[in-house]
């Protein structure tokens, strides 16, 4: 990848950090510091790579081809029952799923502000979803995207001042990064780690939001650069959380069920200062995920459809609308719809490895041009096939209960 150091910049991949920094990652993460210390930290690692290298490969399609993943779908695959298959997948993992996650991002976008303003009020959701509406109605990439690098800097000023304040034992967290461990049972955090970074609706957000933003090829160093500074932030943040709980909580009797938890737990080590920055970071967190996962959603459908990345559009409007709404109604009413997550965890297991296999193959693709995948990039990008077929199996069997 070529590129100078004055294009490292934000863009489009911030907004691909700010989804998979949301409040389950949060919760993830603080689990795995929590139960099993610094060890673990290398996953984190691993999974900013992969996400590296499938997200340059949706930013290069996007950018070479001004399509977004979904219109790469409806135009390149010809054979209807293929077509019919790959459109059923993408409604039920990123439209649908995205409709029960969106509860989840405003539960935790809730319980950040609920941490700031001393009081956890049932209209909270309402006015954080009227807030991600307002914001996507504005039909505004440019204002999105601003908003979106705005909360992703929040978030890595607090979780990592937290974590500096939490007094982390350096060596071991310098040995969890580097030397890669499996300690007793910590198998399918590991698998739960990296399946909250490398996440199949990003590749729809970023090839299309790529697309939006650079008109040229000739501008794929900028679309490089900024990939190499937004997804190592969003891995750093990460990093900051499990280390967090790994220095409060690893070894100690403590119940952590989940990031309120955390805030709170951190009180008697570190002060108020900590809790406060929790709060921060996980309203961050929230809210950010709040707006990509319906802006996503939009991107995803319309362009399998056909209806183009118009923000402004009817049927991309209506699209991330339903999805906020469903988000609202979960999140006000405390709904835990288990058999729609159920559903959702199935579709996605059987995303991603799909997705990953088609974007590789579309990166092959005579439309690429000049652009076309190199052996090393074809050889990085088996490996995270491979890991993404093995999540996809994870993502199923948990579904089903076969482990």
């Amino acid at each position: 990848m070529k590129f100078k150091l004055n294009q490292l910049s934000f863009g489009p991949a911030t907004l691909v950090a700010a989804a998979f920094i949301g409040p389950g990652t949060v919760v993830t993460a603080s689990l795995a510091g929590a139960n099993f210390g610094y060890a673990l930290l290398w996953a984190l690692v691993f999974s900013v790579l992969a996400t590296m290298i499938l997200q340059e490969m949706a930013a290069r399609l996007g950018v070479v081809t001004q399509q977004g993943l979904g219109e790469a779908i409806r135009s390149q695959l010809e054979n209807p029952l293929f077509r019919w298959f790959a459109i059923g997948l993408v409604l039920a993992a990123v439209v649908i799923g995205n409709s029960v996650y969106q509860g989840g991002n405003l539960t935790g976008a809730s319980l950040g502000m609920a941490g700031l303003i001393g009081e956890q009020a049932t209209w909270l959701p309402l006015v954080l979803g009227g807030l991600a509406a307002a914001l996507l109605w504005s039909g505004s990439y440019r204002l999105l995207e601003r908003v979106l690098i705005a909360l992703v800097l929040v978030m890595s000023l607090a979780f990592i001042a937290t974590f500096v304040i939490a007094q982390p034992d350096w060596s071991e967290f310098f040995h969890g990064l580097l030397v890669p461990s499996l300690p007793t049972g910590s198998l399918l955090t590991v698998i739960a780690l990296i399946g909250t970074t490398v996440v199949p609706y990003n590749l729809f957000l970023h090839a299309a939001s790529s697309a939006q933003k650079w008109k040229s090829p000739e501008q794929l160093p900028q679309a490089r650069g900024d990939l190499l500074v937004s997804i190592p932030l969003g891995g750093l943040i990460s990093i900051a959380i499990v280390s967090t709980a790994a220095a409060a909580f690893f070894g100690q009797a403590v119940t952590l069920e989940g990031a309120a938890d955390l805030s709170e737990s951190l009180r008697p080590l570190a002060g108020d200062g900590a809790t406060w920055l929790m709060a921060i970071g996980l309203f961050a967190a929230g809210l950010s995920s709040s707006l990509t996962a319906p802006l996503a959603s939009a991107y995803a459908l319309s362009g399998i459809f056909g209806y183009g990345g118009n923000l402004r559009s009817w049927p991309f409007r209506l699209t991330w609308l339903a999805i906020i709404a469903i988000g609202v109604i979960i999140a006000s009413l405390g709904i835990r719809p288990v058999n729609v997550i159920w559903f959702a965890q199935v579709a996605n297991g059987m995303l991603l490895p799909i997705m990953a296999l088609f974007l590789v193959w579309a990166c092959n693709h005579k439309m690429m041009g000049n652009y076309r995948n190199s052996w090393r990039q074809n050889s990085l990008a088996a490996i995270v096939v491979l890991v993404a077929v093995g999540l996809g199996l994870r993502s199923i069997g948990a579904a089903l209960q076969w482990w």
